[in-house]
């Protein structure tokens, strides 16, 4: 390497064999903080949202769900699951399977950005990660935990992958067709949902007695988890231009004042309606918010975040609370966690939104085209009507896709997984909980059974005294 053609760099900058001369160093540094950022909302995160949010004797259930499906995503992908989603073409909507694990692969420089192959599997692994835990969530409180660990290798495989190698690598067929999908709204989160509803229903509700009264176990601890989820999307969407630009920034003042804003606006609609404030209706605000946004983060204008806060936090609020009620499907189907309205139609919400939100100077700083892609309100604005229409036709055809192709996928998954192994456990096991699934429980220094003073339930299998119920037991 000739040092004569960076004679006015300073030493820390100068390229060599540790850093060569494709690589940014502060691209490379912040790529892989924001992994760790989103990391962080599955371990510890969701897990400890996950075992607060739920009754007592599923807490140490509920949060080893998490936790195993992090670890089994991580070994799946760097063996086949990352060349699968962003690897070279084998069919218009998969890649072919390979490992990335060989030393010339992962110090080669990414199919984006400029940082290393390595740092690229990492932040996509994250990513595939959490997508397989907010699955958990729907079938939470009955789900066969041997089940489970025969589910997150095949649903990552089957169909995570399809998914994102059709939106997010640049030889998908959805990309190629020019789909916004900035950080995930369609690969991750009506991903989530969709799956998560398709797998409750074939898993089966929890116990009548649970379904009707799941009150959380440790709602501060809930809310730690939360926090948590909350922070880590600044990685979350932050990370996805792969470059420390003025994208980013953008993209993570969106995300926060989004969420905030539909956090404001389901408590609002929860004091209007219900009279009283609900943490948990807040966090589902919250969540709601950051899964609108995630489809758009860099795209839009700031006024765009504000307005689309305001939609995800009413329309998926009245999914859960009003049309829930009436749905007889949605009556049928035990999606603990309410994964269907805060993931897949919060998602949706996104897609579209962006369709009509999307700026054309601010998709070209994210996908260097300037003409392509263009919002519904630009295209009237610029006289590009039919490309601002063209553009929600695609927005429209990815949820389309996504939908069929989960509920197919992991409707065949289920089926051949009750062939070796119960979905659901056993009546008996479902009595117990976290004692008979493993051997263990979340609060056991609290004695064998003895209740607390003055407290509303005992410690010993959740048998709760009646009480009437709040606006935020609805949805789990």
């Amino acid at each position: 390497m000739d040092g004569s053609n960076y004679t006015g760099l300073p030493p820390n900058l100068l390229p060599n064999e540790a850093s060569p001369e494709w690589m940014n160093k502060g691209d490379n540094a912040w790529q892989l903080v924001a992994a760790t950022l989103v990391g962080l909302q599955s371990v510890p995160g969701l897990i400890i949202l996950y075992g607060g949010a739920v009754k007592k004797k599923w807490a140490v259930n509920s949060a080893f769900m998490a936790l195993y499906a992090f670890a089994c995503v991580l070994v799946c992908w760097v063996t086949w699951g990352y060349r699968m989603s962003f690897g070279d073409k084998m069919i218009p909507f998969w890649g072919k399977p390979n490992v990335s694990l060989d030393e010339k692969f992962l110090l080669d420089q990414g199919f984006a950005g400029m940082f290393p192959n390595a740092t690229m599997v990492f932040f996509q692994f994250v990513f595939a990660a959490i997508t397989l835990i907010l699955i958990a969530g729907a079938v939470l409180g009955r789900m066969n935990f041997y089940a489970w660990m025969l589910f997150v290798p095949l649903w990552m495989t089957f169909s995570y992958t399809v998914g994102a190698y059709s939106i997010w690598c640049p030889d998908g067929f959805l990309a190629k067709m020019g789909i916004i999908d900035y950080s995930g709204g369609y690969v991750i989160h009506l991903s989530s949902g969709v799956a998560g509803f398709t797998a409750a229903y074939w898993v089966g509700p929890r116990l009548s007695k649970d379904r009707e009264n799941f009150p959380p176990n440790n709602i501060l601890l809930m809310l730690a988890g939360a926090g948590l989820l909350w922070m880590g999307w600044t990685g979350f969407n932050g990370g996805d231009p792969y470059v420390v630009s003025i994208d980013a920034s953008l993209a993570v003042i969106n995300t926060h004042v989004c969420a905030a804003t539909s956090l404001l606006t389901w408590i609002i609609l929860d004091v209007v309606f219900f009279h009283k404030a609900s943490v948990i209706g807040a966090v589902q605000g919250m969540i709601t918010g950051l899964v609108c946004i995630t489809p758009a983060a860099g795209v839009v204008q700031g006024w765009a975040a504000i307005i689309m806060g305001m939609f995800s936090g009413s329309i998926p609020w009245f999914t859960m609370m009003v049309v829930h009620k009436k749905v007889e499907l949605f009556q049928k189907v035990d999606d603990t966690m309410a994964v269907l309205h805060t993931h897949a139609i919060a998602g949706s919400l996104g897609g579209i939104l962006t369709g009509c939100f999307a700026k054309p100077n601010l998709n070209n700083l994210f996908f260097g085209k300037y003409a392509q892609y263009v919002g519904l309100f630009y295209g009237f604005s610029s006289g590009h009507v039919h490309t601002g229409f063209r553009q929600i036709g695609i927005q429209l055809i990815g949820i389309l896709f996504i939908i069929g192709i989960n509920v197919l996928i992991t409707s065949v998954i289920c089926i051949l997984i009750q062939v070796i192994v119960p979905l659901r456990m056993s009546e008996e096991d479902m009595e117990i909980g976290d004692e008979a699934a493993h051997g263990e429980e979340a609060y056991a220094i609290w004695g064998q059974g003895d209740r607390p003073e003055n407290s509303r339930y005992s410690t010993y299998n959740d048998v709760e005294v009646p009480v009437s119920k709040g606006a935020g037991q609805v949805a789990l």
